[in-house]
């Protein structure tokens, strides 16, 4: 055998290695990708739904504190409710928009 042919053989071994490496982690991404699906989802909604909720009671919480403290002829609770509920969408939105581009 020539040297030539000896140094293609070697290039082929180490190229099947890393083929075979290559197949192994990809496949091992999948799996893993397959098994995340229901906790992922699970999780994400759990995440959205503290999005929204959090700024949806703080901002009812502060409209009860602002009506009790000064009279107005406008509730307070009512519309900082519908901020935080229009902010807690807002947020949900930015969160799955996000957790669209890493898939």
């Amino acid at each position: 055998m020539s040297k030539q042919q000896e140094s293609d053989n070697q290039v082929a071994a180490a190229g099947k290695k890393l083929s075979d490496s290559v197949d192994e982690k990809v496949a091992r991404k999948l799996r893993a990708k397959k098994d995340r699906a229901v906790w992922f989802g699970l999780g994400t909604f759990g995440l959205i739904g503290w999005s929204v909720a959090v700024p949806t009671l703080l901002g009812i919480a502060l409209g009860v504190w602002i009506d009790r403290s000064y009279a107005s002829r406008f509730s307070w609770t009512l519309m900082l409710m519908f901020a935080g509920l229009v902010i807690g969408c807002l947020n949900a939105w930015y969160w799955l928009k996000r957790e669209g581009k890493i898939d």
